[in-house]
C-alpha cells in the first residue's frame, strides 16, 4: 500500500514564452496554444518506513514532465535510496470501472417505461451494453442507464495522476520530502496600460502595468510563492541553480513583485503567497501606476515603404520606387530611465495607451502595440495607428542614368490640416546602390545607417511643407 503525502507548501516558477500576451477562452483550450512552463517545488511531509516500501504523491501536475522530478530529504539527505520512480496517468473511467466489475456484483439504474428502476445483477458483458445475470438466474440485457452504483473503488485504479517511488529507508516516522518538477500547460504575460497627456509643449504619459498568470497544468497550487523569469530560456538547460542569481535587487512596489538578474535573464518575485487553481487566469499588478514619464509623439512618413534594403546589383530601373503616396505613421515613444521614472527591464506583453480627454477627463482608447523583453536606458517605440490630418507624398522629380552612375531628385511633400503645427520625420532609404552621396537638400537631414537617412520638418498648422534632395549613386564598370 503507497503511503499518501501531506498538503504541500508550493513554490512555482513560470517561465514564459508569449512574448506578445493575451490568449482567448478558445485559445486557454488547447494546451499547445500556451507557450511556456512552469518549475514546481513542494515542500512535503511523509511517514516513512525502514526496508523497501512505496510511496505515492497524487497531487502532481498532469501535465508533468517525469523525466524532470527531482526527490530529496533535505534535512537527512542520507537517509533513502530511490530504486525506481513511476508516473501513473492511467486514470479511472467508467469503462476501466465496469471492466473490474465483470463477474462482480453492480447496481444498474435505468428506465422502464415510465419507472425507474434499479437492477441488481453480476455483471457479465460490456459489449453492445450490460447483460446482468440477476439473483434468479434471469439474464437481462440493458442499453441505455441513468447511474452504476459500485460497491468500491477497485484497487490499481487511479483519480488522479499520481508519482510512486520505490525507496529503500533506514529512517522510520515522518520526514520532510523536497519535490521539485517541470509542467507544461503554465504561462504568463505583461500587459501595460499607458494614459497619454499631450499639449502643443509636452508629452507625458502615466503607466501601470499587470502580469496574467495561465494554470492549464492539471494541478492546483494553493498558497504558492510565485516567481516569473523574463528571457529567452534554452530549453536544455531547464533549470537554473541559485548560485546564478544576482545580488542587485530592485523594489518595484510594496507588496507587489520585486526584480533581480538571473544569470542572463531578470526575474520577478512575489512577496506575498497566492492560490493559483487549475484552469484558470489570475492578474497581479506588476508595476504600481507611475506618473509624469516623459515622453515623444512621432509622426513618421516612409513614402517608399521600403524597410529593408540589399544591395546586389544597381537598381537602374527608372520607375522603381519613382512616385508613392503612403500613410504618415503615428509613433509614442519613451525612454525606460531612472530619471525618467522607469528604470527597471520590462518583461515583453502588450502596450495599450488611452489618451486623456482634455474637455471632461474621460479617457479614450488611441491604439496598441507590444514590446520584447526591453533592458533599462532602452528607448521604447510604440506604433499605434495612422494620422488622419496629416498626409505626405513622394515624388521623383528627376532621374538621370549614365555608364556607372544615376543622378536622382525626390520631393516629398507634407500636408497638415490640423489647428497646430506638427512635426514630422520623413525616412528615405537609398535603395539603388551602396555607394551613394547626397549632392544637395534643401533640408538638413541625418544619416541613419549605411542605406537610410532622415528629415526631421516642422508643418505650419493647414498648410504644407516640402523636402527635395538630390542622390548620386556611383558603382564600378564591373558591378553593372
Amino acid at each position: 500500500m503507497a503511503i499518501q503525502m501531506s498538503q504541500a507548501d508550493n513554490s512555482i516558477t513560470i517561465y514564459s514564452g508569449n512574448h506578445q500576451g493575451h490568449l482567448n477562452q478558445d485559445q486557454l483550450q488547447n494546451i499547445h496554444n500556451i507557450a511556456g512552463f512552469a518549475v514546481v517545488k513542494q515542500i512535503k511531509e511523509a511517514s516513512f518506513k525502514q526496508g523497501v516500501f512505496s510511496l505515492a504523491f497524487d497531487d502532481v501536475a498532469a501535465h508533468i514532465d517525469p523525466t524532470t522530478v527531482s526527490f530529496d530529504l533535505p534535512e537527512n539527505p542520507n537517509a533513502v535510496s530511490v530504486l525506481d520512480q513511476n508516473f501513473q496517468f492511467d486514470l479511472v473511467s467508467s469503462d476501466k470501472l465496469l471492466q473490474k466489475y465483470l463477474d462482480q456484483e453492480i447496481t444498474v439504474n435505468h428506465d422502464l417505461g415510465e419507472q425507474s428502476i434499479n437492477t441488481v445483477g453480476t455483471l457479465l458483458s460490456t459489449s453492445g451494453g450490460l447483460t446482468l445475470k440477476t439473483a434468479d438466474n434471469q439474464i437481462t440485457t440493458i442499453n441505455t442507464w441513468n447511474q452504476i452504483q459500485f460497491p468500491e473503488l477497485p484497487g490499481g485504479l487511479l483519480t488522479k495522476p499520481t508519482l510512486v517511488w520505490l525507496l529503500d529507508s533506514t529512517t522510520k516516522g515522518t520526514e520532510t520530502i523536497e519535490l521539485t518538477y517541470q509542467t507544461k500547460g503554465m504561462t504568463w504575460w505583461s500587459d501595460y496600460i499607458i494614459n497619454l497627456q499631450e499639449s502643443d509643449s509636452d508629452c507625458t504619459i502615466n503607466m501601470t502595468s499587470w502580469v496574467t498568470l495561465v494554470n492549464k497544468s492539471g494541478a492546483s497550487f494553493p498558497a504558492s510563492q510565485l516567481k516569473l523569469i523574463a528571457g529567452d530560456i534554452n530549453r536544455a538547460k531547464p533549470n537554473v541553480s541559485n548560485h546564478m542569481v544576482r545580488e542587485s535587487f530592485t523594489k518595484t512596489a510594496d507588496n507587489q513583485f520585486t526584480e533581480q538578474s538571473l544569470f542572463e535573464y531578470h526575474l520577478y518575485k512575489l512577496p506575498r503567497l497566492i492560490d493559483l487553481p487549475n484552469n484558470s487566469t489570475k492578474q497581479i499588478q506588476m508595476l504600481q501606476n507611475t506618473h509624469d514619464i516623459q515622453c515623444e509623439k512621432i509622426l513618421q512618413f516612409n513614402g517608399s515603404q521600403q524597410q529593408t534594403v540589399n544591395y546586389h546589383r544597381p537598381i537602374t530601373d527608372q520607375n522603381h520606387l519613382a512616385r508613392n503616396e503612403a500613410k504618415i505613421e503615428a509613433f509614442l515613444s519613451f525612454k525606460n530611465s531612472t530619471k525618467n521614472k522607469l528604470g527597471l527591464p520590462l518583461p515583453a506583453g502588450r502596450v495599450r495607451v488611452n489618451s486623456i480627454d482634455s474637455t471632461d477627463g474621460s479617457l479614450e482608447f488611441i491604439g496598441e502595440d507590444s514590446i520584447d523583453h526591453t533592458a533599462k536606458n532602452k528607448v521604447i517605440t510604440l506604433k499605434l495607428g495612422n494620422s488622419f490630418d496629416v498626409t505626405g507624398k513622394r515624388k521623383q522629380k528627376h532621374y538621370e542614368l549614365l555608364k556607372n552612375s544615376i543622378t536622382e531628385q525626390f520631393e516629398i511633400t507634407i500636408d497638415n490640416q490640423k489647428p497646430t503645427a506638427q512635426w514630422v520625420e520623413i525616412s528615405e532609404p537609398l535603395y539603388r546602390w551602396s555607394n551613394w552621396t547626397i549632392t544637395h537638400h534643401n533640408t538638413e537631414y541625418e544619416k541613419i545607417n549605411s542605406s537610410r537617412i532622415k528629415f526631421k520638418i516642422k508643418v505650419p498648422a493647414e498648410s504644407s511643407k516640402a523636402v527635395t534632395y538630390t542622390v548620386q549613386y556611383q558603382w564600378p564598370e564591373h558591378q553593372k
